[in-house]
């Protein structure tokens, strides 16, 4: 990537991230989960709520994005998080909208920033230069960091009880839920020649058959985290949304996991981390842009 490309490759990842984590928002039906028709499992937290925390992370993705460009040590990537967590909690009023989103498509930015250095005069880094360039660069902090828990969180304990890995995992694995689950899904669906919003709701069940949430685990136990993937399964195996009652099923989906308090918000990070590689390695799609008076918009 020329030098010229390289200082405008901050913001421009960083509106990547910004849109994903809003196309994240507007998608709907999406079972469990916040959007801007209802609140989905949430009683603390609104679109509105998203929207101002969104907002406050802009500035984080360009940093980090630089951060990788310039490959920063680890330490560095997670002091910018920490930051960018402080100003989230002061955008939300202490409410935990996007910590995970914070660590995920953080380091996602991070390795697209780093990709972008070694990848010449083309315009964007492909997928598996992204993936290369974070195991690279930062896979044995992750590696490290990915077998430390932090102290009563909701994620370390379930992570002891249940047995599963969680996002430190994931990051140390290299992000295989996106890159291997997610994308692929997406892709699979716009090449059949459905539109965004039908690719990323075949992405998010894809990621919901597959990925063992930590927040289901925490809100449901096994059993909850059981019925989670069965009907991402069921999704899938329904044709996702190539049937013509994709709708219908998502929303009886939707209306169970509210009515079981059940949210698979580590997958909504994922969905909007896999929206973040596809608009980083093949353009940005045309999505809705937001309404001021009735969603609320950066400024």
């Amino acid at each position: 990537m020329t030098p010229a490309c390289l200082v405008e490759l901050p913001a421009t990842v960083a509106r990547h991230a910004v849109r994903s984590l809003y196309g994240e928002l507007r998608l709907y039906p999406k079972p469990g989960l916040v959007s801007m028709v209802d609140n989905g499992s949430h009683h603390d937290m609104t679109a509105a709520t998203f929207v101002r925390s969104l907002c406050a992370l802009r500035y984080y993705f360009k940093q980090i994005t630089q951060a990788g460009i310039e490959a920063a040590d680890f330490t560095r990537l997670v002091i910018l998080g920490m930051q960018a967590e402080r100003r989230m909690l002061e955008a939300t009023g202490g409410i935990n909208t996007h910590r995970g989103a914070i660590f995920c498509l953080g380091l996602l930015c991070a390795a697209i920033g780093r990709a972008g250095t070694d990848h010449g005069a083309s315009p964007s880094p492909d997928a598996l230069a992204i993936r290369t360039a974070l195991r690279a660069t930062w896979g044995v902090a992750l590696a490290a960091h990915g077998a430390t828990r932090t102290p009563n969180a909701h994620g370390t304990r379930v992570a002891l009880v249940h047995a599963i890995g969680g996002a430190r995992a994931e990051a140390a694995a290299g992000f295989p839920s996106v890159f291997e689950i997610g994308l692929p899904a997406l892709r699979r669906s716009l090449l059949a020649g459905r539109d965004w919003h039908c690719a990323c709701t075949d992405a998010f069940f894809a990621l919901l058959a597959s990925v063992e949430d930590t927040t289901v685990y925490h809100r449901g136990g096994a059993a909850g985290a059981a019925l989670v993937r069965a009907h991402g399964q069921r999704f899938i195996d329904n044709g996702g949304t190539a049937d013509p009652h994709w709708r219908t099923t998502a929303l009886v989906s939707h209306r169970l996991f509210m009515e079981r308090r059940l949210s698979p918000g580590g997958i909504a990070d994922l969905l909007a981390a896999t929206c973040l590689v596809q608009q980083a390695t093949a353009g940005v799609p045309r999505v809705a842009r937001p309404r001021r008076a009735a969603e609320g918009a950066c400024p």
